[in-house]
């Protein structure tokens, strides 16, 4: 299934400085909590964006590790590589498109991490494939994904706003099911864990913020959204009433994240 969708730097670095202001918990801990992560590693993260779980887990392991980050958006990639100049990290940052083969040899990796982007792939089953083919035996396949109540609240004052039908979003209609099928069949040992993690917001402005970043004109997903009479700021402007009196009504708008991680062993 192709998807029609690229999401801008500038919408994804906005949301992750969200959750990293407003967040309860860290999701990066968690993470590291889960991984066998060891000295010498060689780790491959696929869709790495701008670098931030290969900082992770080259911070973890004092640098101790060969980490090479890859992903199709060239201008992410460049973000990736100026920061981890800037930090003196020596991570390897490629381009790559997942939904082709992977220009890397048979069991190479120790480890191969993609966190929010495999719901993504054209062909599930032959990105799945090509990540296990690539993974050593006994290594550690570890992707991330929005599970079907991630961010209930969000939907919720949307549907409020508008009326409207939300339109399914690739994560979490298909992260827990057909991704995590995919991978059952395809490893040897499959285990999901699930992370929650509550983002509190005194005021409706970062949520807000949070909202144009994830409905900007430019996601093609919600394109049939903004169809009709209405255009963005129109919808916007009613979602800001709605989460206005949200925050009046309760002092706060709690937006709580349902992430799923499925660790597999080759």
């Amino acid at each position: 299934m192709k998807i029609d969708y690229k999401e801008t730097t500038s919408d994804l670095l906005a949301r992750i400085d969200i959750h990293d202001k407003f967040g309860g918990r860290n999701i990066d801990e968690w993470m590291l909590d889960l991984l066998p992560m060891k000295k010498g590693m060689k780790i491959l993260d696929v869709a790495c964006g701008a670098g931030k779980q290969c900082f992770s887990f080259y911070n973890e392991l004092g640098g101790d590790c060969a980490i090479t980050g890859v992903d199709v958006n060239a201008e992410l990639l460049a973000k990736a590589r100026q920061q981890s100049k800037k930090n003196e990290y020596a991570i390897e940052f490629d381009s790559l498109d997942f939904n082709k083969a992977f220009d890397f040899d048979d069991d190479e990796f120790d480890l191969i991490s993609c966190c929010f982007a495999i719901y993504y792939a054209e062909d599930i089953p032959f990105t799945i494939s090509e990540m296990l083919r690539v993974i050593k035996p006994g290594g550690k396949l570890f992707t991330t994904g929005p599970m079907p109540k991630n961010k209930k609240v969000f939907y919720d004052i949307i549907r409020e706003a508008t009326g409207k039908v939300i339109p399914p979003m690739p994560g979490s209609s298909r992260y827990g099911s057909a991704i995590l099928d995919a991978v059952r069949k395809t490893f040897k040992k499959v285990d999901l864990e699930i992370f929650e993690n509550p983002l509190t917001f005194m005021t409706a402005e970062p949520f807000l913020e949070y909202t144009r970043a994830s409905l900007s004109e430019d996601r093609k997903l919600w394109a049939d959204f903004f169809s009709g009479n209405e255009g963005f700021e129109d919808i916007i402007k009613k979602i800001t009433d709605v989460a206005n009196r949200w925050v009046k009504r309760d002092g706060k708008i709690v937006m709580t994240k349902v992430v799923g991680g499925i660790l597999a062993t080759k």
